[in-house]
């Protein structure tokens, strides 16, 4: 069964999603920025959501830890919760 493990970053706009975005891309740590940003309580661990499966988070947040390339930030990916910042940091089929 596949499997990933992915950490994120939720905020309540697309703009400070972004904004966060290009903070990382510039060299900012991504776990850092969780702790700081991230209004999920995973923020607290730098964002880190563990493994999990298909299903097992909202479709849109599946949909790119399942198909989108591995080590790369994502976002900003909008679901109910408002707007994330996604990195997929392992995958077994």
């Amino acid at each position: 069964m596949t499997k990933a493990a992915a950490r994120h970053i939720l905020v309540e706009t697309q703009q400070q999603c972004e904004d966060i975005k290009t903070q990382i891309e510039a060299g900012a740590d991504f776990a850092e920025m969780a702790k700081q940003h991230s209004r999920c309580p995973s923020g607290r661990a730098g964002g880190e959501l563990g493994t999990f499966s298909p299903g097992q988070m909202v479709k849109e947040f599946d949909e790119v830890v399942f198909s989108a390339d591995i080590g790369k930030v994502h976002g900003p990916v909008k679901t109910q919760f408002g707007f994330h910042l996604i990195e997929i940091t392992n995958r077994t089929e």
